[in-house]
C-alpha cells in the first residue's frame, strides 16, 4: 500500500476543499500571525489536507479573492487579494493566564456577548471603526452572568473567542461552583439555616469569617443556625471571602395588597418577572425606556403583598405614584408619599431614601409588614446614609438600575445586598427596536478664549478642572448643536451653577438645579413634556418648553420621554454611572437619540470623557469622535 502524506483521498479532500471559504483563509492568516501562508500551512492551522487546501485556494485565486506568488526559497505562497478587508475584519485576542481578551473593531454582537461575563477595562483609538477593546474576566463578573449553567457561560466565551482555552474554563467553572457552595435556606420550624457544600467548608471558610454572633449555633458538620438579625453581614462576610451565597429562604410575602397590572409586558419584561420570582430577588438592569418601572409594577402584583419603594428624590416619588396608578388597579388611597413633603404609610408606600436610613423613621419602616422592598437607582444602596435600607433581607428584594455601578467598584455589594443582575442585555433591546439605540459623539471643544486658558495653565486640582469644564467656547458649541436640531426637545446638562446659569442666560431657557424651589422645577418638567411647540427657538414664548438646562437633579429617574438630544456640557469627572443616565435620557422605544459629549481639547476632560462613555461602549453603545475647528 502506498503512503498518502496529503489525505485519505481525493473525495475526503474535495469535501474539505470547499470548507476552506475566504473567511476561513483569513483565520489562518491571523493564526500564522504572517500576511501570507503556503497551502500547508492552510491546511494545518484548519484541520485539512494540504491537497484540499491547494485545491481550496486555486479556486480563491480563480475567483479574484486570492493571489499567489512563487518564491525562490520557499513553495507557492498564498495573500488576500483585497488587504483592505483583511485589515477591517474583527480580531479576538485572548491571553488567558491574564484571563483578558483583546477584540479590535468588534461587532455589536461580540460586544453584546462579551458584556454578559467580562468588564471592559480599556477601549483605544478615536476614528469610527477602529477602536480596539479590553475585557477582563473578574471573579465577580463570572459569579453574576445571567446563565443557568456553567456549560451556557462557557458556550457564550466559545462564541466569540477564536479557539478554545482548556485552563480559562475551568478557572470560570471553579469560579461559578464557588459561587454555589454556600446556600442559606429556611428550616421547617422557621429559623435561618446557613449550609455548606462540605464539611471542610463551614469549617475552614465560614468559621473563620463570620463573628460570633453572626451564627447561633452549630446544627451539624455542614450546617448552622444563622441570627437572623445577621443575614445581610453574612452574606456580605463570605462574599468577601469569595463565596457568594445562595439564597434559599421562605421570604416575607407581606400583608396582601389589592393590585393587578392593566398593561401588556413586552416579552422581555415578562422574563425579567419570571426570572425574579423564580430567584425571589434580583436587579432589572436596562436602559432608560426599556421599561423597568413598568415591569416592577408587575413584580409588585404578583408578589401580591404590600410594597416598600425607596427612591432618591422626591420628583421619583411622585413619577412612580404617577406610573402606579396608570399602569395598575390599585386604589389611589393605598398608595402613600413618604418624604420631606408628606408622610403617608400605606400597603404601597413610596419613601426617600434619606428619609428611610433616618433612626426616627426608621421603626415605622420596620413595623409594617412588607411582603416587597423596591430599590429604585439602587446604586445608592452602598452609599453609607442608605445601606440600613438593604437590612431588610427578610422580603423580597428589587432593585432597579440602568447601571448598577459605582466609582468604588462595590457593584458586586449590590448583588450581594439586593441580588443578581436580571435583564443586563443593553445590545438585545437595541437590536429588537425596543429601545432606540443612541447616537454618542464625543465633541473635543478648543479654547477660543486666551484669558480662559490662561487661567487653566495656571489652576490646579479641582479648579483646574472647573475651568475646562466652564470653557466659554462651549456656550457657541451648545448653540451650534440646538440649530442643527431645532425641531428636537433637548437637555444640556452641567455640574457647576455658574455656568447653568450662563447657558440658561446665554440661550434664553430656564435652568434647574437643586435650589429650584420643587413646585417650579415640576412645573418646568411639566412644560419640557408637553408637545406642539414652534421649535423656533430655544426660549420660544408659549407654556411648553424646547430646551431646559440642568444639574444632578435631572441625572436620575426624571421621567422626560420626549427629550430627544442630550448635550453634557460638564461633569465629566463624575461617575461612569452618571454618564450612562445622562447619555440615558434619550433612550427611547421610538424616534432618533443624539447624545453629544463636550470636552475641552487638550485638557482632562478628554480622559473623562472616554471614561464615562466607555461604560456606554460595553453595553452596546457605538461612541464616536469629534475635533471642533479653532
Amino acid at each position: 500500500m502506498t503512503d498518502d502524506p496529503e489525505g485519505s483521498g481525493a473525495e475526503d479532500g474535495s469535501a474539505a476543499a470547499a470548507d476552506v471559504s475566504l473567511d476561513r483563509f483569513h483565520e489562518a492568516l491571523e493564526a500564522e500571525e504572517r500576511p501570507i501562508a503556503t497551502a500547508s500551512e492552510v491546511a494545518r492551522r484548519l484541520g485539512t489536507t494540504q491537497s484540499a487546501a491547494r485545491d481550496a485556494l486555486a479556486a480563491l485565486v480563480d475567483r479574484g479573492d486570492v493571489d499567489r506568488l512563487d518564491v525562490e526559497s520557499d513553495p507557492v505562497v498564498f495573500y488576500p487579494t483585497d488587504w483592505g478587508r483583511l485589515a477591517s475584519r474583527e480580531r479576538v485576542v485572548a491571553f488567558p493566564n491574564r484571563r483578558e481578551i483583546v477584540v479590535d473593531r468588534p461587532t455589536q454582537y461580540t460586544r453584546a456577548r462579551l458584556s454578559q461575563f467580562a468588564y471592559l477595562v480599556d477601549t483605544t483609538g478615536t476614528e469610527p471603526g477602529t477602536r480596539g477593546y479590553l475585557y477582563r474576566i473578574r471573579q465577580e463578573d463570572v459569579w453574576a452572568a445571567p446563565f443557568d449553567d456553567a456549560d451556557a457561560l462557557v458556550a457564550s466565551l466559545r462564541s466569540v473567542l477564536p479557539r478554545r482555552y482548556d485552563h480559562l474554563e475551568e478557572w470560570i467553572r471553579d469560579q461559578w461552583r464557588r459561587a454555589h457552595r454556600f446556600r442559606l435556606y429556611t428550616h421547617e420550624d422557621d429559623y435561618v439555616v446557613l449550609a455548606a457544600a462540605s464539611e471542610s467548608l463551614m469549617g475552614n471558610v465560614a468559621d473563620q469569617h463570620l463573628d460570633d454572633d453572626h451564627l447561633r449555633a452549630p446544627i451539624s458538620e455542614t450546617e448552622a443556625w444563622v441570627n437572623e438579625d445577621a443575614v445581610a453581614e453574612v452574606k456580605r462576610a463570605l462574599y468577601d471571602a469569595g463565596y457568594p451565597v445562595e439564597d434559599d429562604r421562605d421570604l416575607d410575602v407581606g400583608d396582601p395588597v389589592d393590585i393587578d397590572l392593566t398593561t401588556d409586558l413586552r416579552p422581555y419584561q415578562e422574563t425579567w418577572v419570571e426570572t425574579f420570582l423564580e430567584r425571589r430577588s434580583g436587579v432589572y438592569v436596562g436602559p432608560p425606556g426599556s421599561g423597568k418601572t413598568v415591569a416592577a409594577i408587575a413584580t409588585i402584583a404578583a408578589v401580591g403583598g404590600e410594597t416598600l419603594i425607596l427612591v432618591p428624590s422626591r420628583e421619583l416619588a411622585g413619577q412612580w405614584r404617577e406610573e402606579l396608578l396608570e399602569h395598575s388597579t390599585i386604589d389611589p388611597a393605598d398608595v402613600g408619599l413618604y418624604h420631606g413633603g408628606q408622610k403617608e404609610i400605606r400597603p404601597i408606600t413610596i419613601a426617600t431614601y434619606q428619609i428611610a436610613g433616618m433612626d426616627r423613621h426608621r421603626s415605622l419602616f420596620d413595623s409594617r409588614k412588607w411582603g416587597l422592598i423596591c430599590f429604585d437607582e439602587c446604586h445608592h444602596v452602598t452609599a453609607p446614609v442608605y445601606s440600613r435600607t438593604a437590612e431588610l433581607q427578610s422580603k423580597h428584594r428589587l432593585g432597579l438600575s440602568a447601571t448598577p455601578v459605582r466609582e468604588t467598584g462595590s457593584e458586586e455589594e449590590i448583588y450581594t445586598l439586593i441580588g443578581q443582575p436580571i435583564g443586563a442585555d443593553w445590545d438585545a433591546l437595541f437590536e429588537a427596536g425596543f429601545v432606540q439605540e443612541p447616537e454618542v459623539e464625543i465633541r473635543y471643544v478648543p479654547w477660543r478664549d486666551e484669558l480662559a486658558q490662561n487661567e487653566y495653565a495656571s489652576a490646579d486640582g479641582r479648579e483646574r478642572r472647573r475651568v475646562a469644564a466652564e470653557n466659554p467656547a462651549k456656550i457657541e458649541e451648545i448653540r451650534y448643536l440646538l440649530a442643527a436640531h431645532r425641531d428636537k426637545k433637548a437637555l444640556v446638562f452641567i455640574e457647576f451653577l455658574d455656568q447653568g446659569e450662563a447657558i440658561g442666560d446665554a440661550l434664553g431657557v430656564p435652568f434647574i438645579s437643586g435650589e429650584t424651589p420643587h413646585r417650579e422645577r415640576t412645573e418646568l418638567f411639566r412644560r419640557f413634556r408637553e408637545e406642539g411647540g414652534d421649535g423656533d427657538e430655544p426660549g420660544a414664548d408659549g407654556d411648553d418648553l424646547d430646551t431646559l438646562v440642568v444639574s444632578r437633579v435631572g441625572d436620575e429617574g426624571i421621567d422626560l420621554p420626549n427629550a430627544e438630544v442630550a448635550i453634557v456640557a460638564s461633569g465629566l469627572g463624575g461617575s461612569r454611572r452618571q454618564g450612562s443616565q445622562r447619555a440615558g435620557r434619550t433612550m427611547r422605544p421610538s424616534g432618533s437619540a443624539l447624545v453629544y459629549v463636550l470636552a475641552t481639547r487638550g485638557s482632562s476632560e478628554e480622559e473623562f470623557a472616554q471614561r464615562q462613555m466607555r461604560h456606554l461602549a460595553r453595553k452596546g453603545v457605538r461612541v464616536r469622535e469629534t475635533n471642533v475647528a479653532e
